[in-house]
């Protein structure tokens, strides 16, 4: 994966949209199925006897939302209104990625490792476009520094490192 340019007002108009429809389509989608299951299958006898009752359904009708949410969410991932939202969950996804091997990575790297100081690169430049795309600037200040550390350790032996060497197939070394 390549890091990409990302307008951060765009980026932040369509996250903030797609959220709000996902949370309606979510909300909606779990009524009406709660609503024609209960209508369905549910316990009318004596609704003031007992109030959760049709617990079970009003849960398969959550279920039933989030699954149709995510599989419509799914079918319009490459739409381009979602071009840059789904550039960053990918990212935030390989950065998950990353993290589960981070101390191994970080072990390799401090033995001037190529492919684990390429990562690293690619990491921390990531983070920081993700920290600054979603306004995170709290932990901005230790990345920057980690950045500084990892250019210098880089800078030590001459070696020549960018995060456009990173392929995340790199990241099957350190299982």
């Amino acid at each position: 994966m390549k890091l990409q340019e990302i307008d951060k007002v765009v980026y932040r108009k369509h996250l903030n949209t797609v959220t709000i429809t996902l949370v309606a389509s979510l909300i909606l989608l779990s009524l009406a199925f709660g609503t024609g299951l209960i209508a369905l299958f549910g316990d009318a006898k004596d609704m003031s006897a007992e109030a959760t009752g049709n617990f079970q359904w009003n849960l398969l009708g959550v279920i039933l939302a989030a699954i149709i949410s995510v599989a419509i969410l799914t079918h319009f991932k490459h739409h381009p209104y979602l071009v840059e939202v789904y550039y960053v969950w990918k990212l935030k996804a390989l950065h998950n990625r990353v993290y589960r091997r981070l101390k191994k990575i970080k072990a390799a790297a401090a033995n001037y490792d190529i492919d684990a100081l390429i990562i690293l690169s690619f990491y921390y430049q990531s983070q920081k476009q993700v920290y600054l795309l979603d306004n995170n600037t709290l932990t901005l200040s230790k990345l920057e520094k980690d950045i500084s550390d990892l250019q210098g350790r880089i800078s030590e032996r001459n070696l020549t490192v960018s995060p456009e060497d990173f392929n995340a197939a790199l990241l099957s070394k350190f299982k």
